[in-house]
């Protein structure tokens, strides 16, 4: 039967793969230029960087001349009038089109090799609005009466004075050898005076810049299905590529050799009727052979089907672990469990429009394309309950894929815990989760948002320490941030469980996204505490709750009060290289403040002997945390009073009625009975503290 229908089909499989042949010969030279300007520069954490830009991996017709982007130690990088920029964001969307860039010469820095004006070429970019001159003085032979940072030049340590806002009336400092103009946000220069932010954050942070080009032509061109670029047989001015022809305006299916920078005419408009023809012919040709050939195939597939399921009964699909089989795993009991609805079936999750919880179902090699076979080179990082890796979906979302680890029923109970927390409840510092795998899927796979600026423990003593960004003002905001995401979430019933620097994300602006949400539970609001197991992570977990197996809100409070004492010290919250009875971070941190010594607790990097703001406001959240850090949870601030604290000490308003509230009633004398209590156990005494080391596998 196979060989007859093969045979009857042969001739129509012939015409249409002549038909196909000679129809994509004749699109081969046309479609080069469209094809070549389909893809956008990706560099580093930036991505779609696409039209006036061009260099990488984009040609130089599909850009305009002096938009050449340069990706140089995965930075994109494009040079104007002698100065290198780095671009940190790009918006096609807008009109005219914007990109935020910085100065390349002051990344990291304030003391760059050349002391240069910011100008720009004003026939290609224009300044944005929303930006404000900042002015340095460098080398100045008096003190010129303006705030001012230290800066090394010529191996010789001088003064760099700064103004944030040009005024009316500037006088000029004839006193200094070199005077520069970098462009900030004005929000960056209102935080400088207001000492929420630093020069070198705030030049960091870039400022905006608007593309002189025509936008509407573009626009045009890429609503028709075309990809805007040069014309080339002039090398100036826009031509817009089409799928079926070189060089045109519109791609609209008509000849445009009569408009400005069409190359149509004879050359390629003239075929389009027969190409036209040759593709509905060769194209109605195939999807009959194909129609045909599926019908038999699935009426065939269709009985011995029946067939089988009249011998056997059918199973469900295993899950596995790296890859491998495990037809132990039977999934029928994790659909018995009734507080996690199933999963849809494979008919559905393969279709891309499923959901689950609201969110996405993905396929399982859809992921395994995304992360390119899950690439150890694209991992971003591992914890204790999976991998995540970097990730690029069809779609054109770079997402970060967490791959758990042992399929078994444990790692199916967080993986649903975490989507059903994630989909219910929604706020700016909180994660967001596109999607997830199918129960029949191979793994179980969580799809997040990318946020590509890595953790805070990366930041305070990680790979990313170096970069030297975390300023106070800068951990400060993610300590109210952090506690803002905690509050909403104990406001809403849930306890996180597993609070801690490795699971802050931060982006590129440093704000706040709290993720890993497999330990989390959901706490009734008619209850005082949950009875389970401990878990988490040694050196932040609760004292009482892992000697009275007894979860509640404040456990998380705790947690934070160990968070708020990594974000004074840059400490990590557990580290044997430690004395033996400091090696836990919240035990050294309590010894030093019971003793007044926050100033060896405080990171000197910090400022903490120079800046008495500083000292201030540092002091102030160390007395914090050690409210946080109390054994009995009753002793323990809410999230929402450790927010409120905060906040009060980020506005200076510790003299207020609310600072006073919050934060120097610890000064009362409830700290002295406090500081007379005795700290909370050490992971080296002897006893049950030590529980706190071991991993719990079981909830109650």
């Amino acid at each position: 039967m196979h060989s007859f229908l093969l045979q009857s089909l042969f001739p129509f499989l012939l015409i249409a793969s002549f038909l196909s042949i000679n129809v994509e010969l004749s699109l081969c030279q046309d479609e080069a230029q469209f094809t070549n300007c389909s893809s956008a520069i990706n560099c580093g954490g930036i991505e779609n960087i696409s039209y006036p830009f061009y260099g990488v991996n984009r040609a130089s017709y599909c850009g305009q001349p002096g938009y050449e982007v340069q990706c140089l130690n995965e930075v994109p990088v494009i040079n104007i009038k002698g100065l290198s920029f780095r671009i940190l964001e790009m918006n096609s969307t807008t009109t005219p089109r914007t990109v935020k860039v910085a100065r390349q010469d002051y990344w990291g820095t304030i003391c760059p090799r050349n002391f240069v004006n910011t100008t720009l070429n004003f026939s290609l970019f224009d300044y944005g609005s929303g930006y404000t001159n900042m002015t340095l003085y460098y080398q100045c032979n008096i003190n010129i009466g303006l705030p001012s940072m230290q800066c090394n030049i010529n191996n010789t340590a001088s003064p760099v004075f700064y103004v944030t806002r040009p005024t009316g009336n500037q006088p000029s400092y004839v006193s200094c050898t070199d005077e520069v103009i970098v462009p900030v946000y004005t929000a960056a220069a209102l935080a400088i005076e207001a000492s929420l932010t630093t020069v070198s954050d705030a030049i960091n942070g870039g400022f905006p810049l608007e593309l002189e080009i025509d936008t509407d032509q573009c626009n045009k061109c890429e609503e028709t299905g075309g990809r805007c670029g040069l014309n080339t047989t002039t090398n100036s001015g826009f031509s817009c590529f089409c799928r079926d022809q070189a060089s045109a305006t519109i791609c609209n299916g008509i000849s445009n050799s009569t408009q400005p920078g069409g190359g149509g005419g004879s050359g390629s408009g003239g075929n389009k009727p027969q190409i036209k023809i040759g593709l509905a012919v060769g194209g109605a040709i195939l999807f009959g052979v194909f129609v045909g050939f599926y019908v038999y195939y699935f009426i065939q597939r269709k009985k011995k089907k029946l067939a089988a399921q009249t011998q056997s009964k059918e199973l469900p699909t295993p899950l596995t672990s790296k890859g491998v089989a495990t037809p132990s795993t039977d999934l029928s009991q994790f659909q018995s469990i009734p507080s996690y609805p199933s999963f849809t079936s494979k008919s559905d999750y393969d279709n891309k429009g499923s959901t689950y919880f609201g969110v996405q179902v993905f396929s399982y090699n859809e992921l395994e394309e995304a992360t390119e076979n899950f690439n150890p080179a694209k991992e971003l990082g591992d914890g204790g309950f999976g991998t995540v890796y970097y990730g690029k979906l069809h779609d054109g979302r770079v997402v970060a894929v967490k791959r758990l680890y042992e399929n078994n029923f444990k790692r199916v109970e967080q993986f649903m815990n975490e989507v059903e927390i994630l989909t219910r409840l929604e706020h700016r510092n909180l994660v967001k989760l596109y999607g997830c795998t199918s129960r029949r899927s191979r793994e179980l796979l969580l799809v997040y948002e990318y946020i590509p600026n890595g953790t805070v423990a990366d930041h305070l003593h990680g790979k990313r320490m170096e970069s030297g960004c975390l300023s106070w003002p800068v951990r400060l905001s993610i300590a109210i941030e952090t506690a803002d995401a905690l509050a909403f979430l104990h406001r809403n019933d849930v306890i996180h469980r597993d609070v801690k620097t490795n699971n802050i994300l931060i982006d590129n602006d440093f704000c706040v996204k709290v993720a890993d949400f497999g330990l989390s539970r959901l706490f009734p609001n008619d209850v005082t505490h949950v009875s389970t197991a401990p878990q988490g992570t040694p050196g932040y977990v609760d004292p009482e709750y892992y000697q009275c197996y007894q979860l509640t809100d404040k456990s998380d409070v705790y947690s934070f009060g160990v968070v708020l004492i990594e974000l004074l010290s840059s400490l990590q919250a557990v580290d044997t290289n430690r004395h033996r009875h400091d090696i836990n971070l919240a035990n050294l941190a309590v010894n030093k403040i019971q003793n007044h010594l926050v100033n060896e607790l405080v990171d000197p990097h910090l400022g903490y002997e120079t800046n008495y703001s500083v000292r201030q406001m540092t002091t102030a959240v160390a007395e914090l945390a050690f409210r946080c850090l109390q054994q009995e949870r009753d002793m323990r601030p809410t999230m929402d009073e450790v927010l409120e604290g905060l906040k009060a000490v980020q506005n200076e308003d510790l003299g207020s009625e609310n600072g006073e509230a919050v934060v120097l009633d610890i000064r009362s004398d409830e700290v002295g009975l406090l500081r007379n209590m005795p700290p909370p156990l050490s992971p080296d005494s002897n006893g049950a503290d030590k529980l706190v080391f071991k991993r719990w596998d079981r909830t109650i």
